[in-house]
């Protein structure tokens, strides 16, 4: 851990909250906003999401797993997420959420026009917009976690 966390506190209350007061409460409720106001179906948006977790190394977001409806995705798809380029659980929209998590990730540089063509015969602009905010927060807040280790001190609910 990175951070000293006070004897009985929550460490992501404690860093997300009493540590950074003007920020951390706000970013907290974008990172919420993300799962409670998305219309991204849940396989394409959990396909987005594990990418990033995989390549930002997130212990906790790599547990994770969206629910909706009391639906979660299948235990193979992270497996599936991680070889998205031919994975055969894949429609275009989940394959493309996964390769726009990725490229978003690691070379948002190299989005071209031809990129961005199959993007916009999948997904509206609309789409687009909440995907991209979407990937900004699991990117950022992720990658948060991870570097300062809070990742590894996070408890699932119920585990």
């Amino acid at each position: 851990m990175k951070v000293d966390i006070p004897e009985g506190k929550n460490p992501i209350e404690y860093v997300w909250g009493d540590l950074v007061p003007g920020i951390g409460p706000a970013a907290a409720n974008f990172s919420l906003a993300v799962y409670a106001h998305t219309t991204l179906g849940l396989r394409e948006f959990e396909a987005a999401r594990l990418r990033i977790a995989q390549i930002n190394g997130c212990l906790f977001c790599l547990d994770w797993r969206t629910e909706r409806d009391g639906m979660k995705v299948e235990e193979e798809f992270t497996d599936a997420v991680a070889t998205w380029r031919t994975a055969d659980a894949f429609d275009a929209r989940t394959r493309l959420a996964a390769e726009y998590a990725e490229r978003y990730a690691l070379d948002h540089h190299g989005l071209d026009e031809e990129f961005w063509d199959r993007m916009t015969a999948h997904y509206s602009q609309v789409e687009i917009v909440e995907l991209t905010m979407s990937l900004g927060s699991w990117l950022a807040f992720g990658r948060l976690n991870r570097v300062l280790g809070l990742d590894a001190m996070c408890v699932l609910p119920g585990h």
